[in-house]
């Protein structure tokens, strides 16, 4: 690895949009979670895709690792570069390249995010409807196939991204899918792409499924006894079909969480927070029917909000959660963990992970995207006590463990990156060896995000 003279290579033509200001360097070596500052040797802002294409060019010359980097919020240390190497920040290319309504698809560049893009849309009566909470960068959300709030009725960007331009390890442009809506022509490299967390190329231009912007929008917030409760609410909800755009839980310690951070006054108890999406008398039906399902399950205080700001105001609660969490313990770093199983086992994992998690004694909020079977436990550490960290790290595997036993998996949207590869064998057992397999063939000098998602090279 000559990082030296890559890096001499990569400012001639680059000129500053190359960097090595120990700022910088910072700024891109650190984690939303619990990841320690880890640095690159050099961070790079390309404006098009031919930039793109020379920084992987002369880094692949050098076997110099090359790590993407969107808005930085990925969980699971997806984008920091452990190797060293060059971090491509995407946040330079941002434009919105098409907008074609009358197929209800967008084009965009990586360094697009969800907020401005939505903001962009406005006047067309379309929207972008992939919400991960954070205002992440589209390119990022497709290479860690990121999902959220919404997921359970529009689902993940697995689903949402129709075609893809991606630079390879050796520095060639490629195209994968097409404007039709349906292809049945060879293996599906868009979706191969689609969380391979920039370990089989860098995404470059993105195209995207749009949806029509509701007719109406209801939002609504309610409280019950036990997670039990509320989780056998949603199953009951999901079985009865009523198309919810979302569906949230919050456990009582989340609840008491974003009521010490952001005055919310809410009964300290498990809450659903919810969406409803359509005409006005559908989303009237919708709730009214919601509300009939909910009062069956001992729920009090159902309350609707109608109006953008109230709306807004709920959301912003809920997507602020982390942080009101970590607010809770002030000096604390987050394990943050996810898994996802059958909605008919989600009570069931959900308790046995507060159980889990109480006898453990770690301090761990739980809530999630229940309408699709996805929670998170906000694991909170002192990281300068080791014995604690040990607590923490055995819950994890435990909640990992236990979900694969229900028929889940390891990670429902937070992704593998670095904190996750421990499972992936126990998940996919032989399959993960041909995850390795694709890898190497694409990528030989292993120089796209090396040590992420697939099995170590010896």
């Amino acid at each position: 690895m000559d990082t030296q003279n890559a890096v001499a290579e990569l400012q001639s033509s680059l000129g500053q949009r190359i960097t090595r200001s120990k700022s910088d360097l910072d700024l891109h070596g650190r984690s939303e979670s619990h990841f320690s500052l880890s640095p690159p040797d050099a961070v790079a802002y390309p404006e098009t895709t031919e930039e793109v294409t020379q920084i992987v060019r002369i880094c692949a010359r050098h076997r110099l690792p090359v790590v993407g980097w969107g808005t930085g919020t990925s969980l699971e240390g997806q984008a920091q570069a452990f190797s060293g190497g060059v971090v491509v920040d995407f946040s330079r290319m941002n434009r919105i390249l098409r907008i074609a309504a009358e197929d209800m698809t967008v084009t965009v560049q990586p360094g697009v995010t969800r907020e401005a893009l939505n903001e962009e849309l406005r006047a067309t009566g379309l929207f972008f409807p992939v919400d991960p909470g954070a205002n992440a960068s589209l390119g990022g959300m497709a290479s860690t196939r990121a999902s959220g709030t919404t997921a359970v009725r529009y689902g993940t960007m697995r689903d949402n991204v129709r075609a893809l331009e991606v630079v390879t390890a050796t520095g060639a442009v490629i195209r994968t899918g097409t404007a039709a809506r349906k292809s049945a022509s060879g293996y599906d490299l868009t979706a191969l792409f689609v969380g391979a967390e920039g370990t089989l190329g860098l995404i470059t231009e993105l195209t995207l499924r749009l949806y029509g912007q509701p007719e109406a929008i209801s939002s609504a917030v309610c409280a019950f006894e036990t997670v039990r409760d509320a989780v056998d609410c949603v199953i009951d909800t999901i079985q009865c079909g009523i198309p919810m755009a979302r569906i949230e839980l919050m456990d009582t310690d989340s609840v008491r969480a974003v009521n010490a951070y952001a005055a919310m006054g809410l009964p300290e108890r498990p809450h659903l927070l919810l969406e409803f999406h359509g005409s006005p008398a559908s989303v009237a039906e919708q709730a009214e029917t919601f509300g009939a399902i909910a009062a069956d399950h001992a729920a009090s205080g159902f309350a609707q909000a109608t109006r953008s700001e109230e709306r807004t105001a709920l959301w912003t609660m809920r997507h602020n959660a982390y942080y009101a969490i970590l607010a809770a313990r002030p000096g604390a770093r987050a394990i943050v963990t996810d898994i996802c199983v059958p909605i008919s086992r989600l009570a069931q994992a959900i308790d046995e992970t507060r159980a889990d998690l109480t006898q453990a004694g770690v301090q761990g909020p739980i809530l999630g995207h229940v309408g699709d079977g996805n929670f998170h436990a906000i694991l909170l550490v002192d990281e300068t006590d080791p014995a604690e960290i040990a607590r923490a790290q055995a819950a994890s595997d435990r909640m990992v463990a236990r979900s694969l036993a229900l028929g889940g998996t390891a990670t429902g949207e937070h992704g593998i990156g670095v904190g996750k590869l421990g499972y992936m064998e126990r998940e996919h057992g032989a399959g993960w060896a041909m995850m390795g397999a694709i890898k190497q063939a694409l990528d030989p000098d292993n120089i796209l995000n090396p040590g992420k998602l697939v099995p170590p090279r010896n």
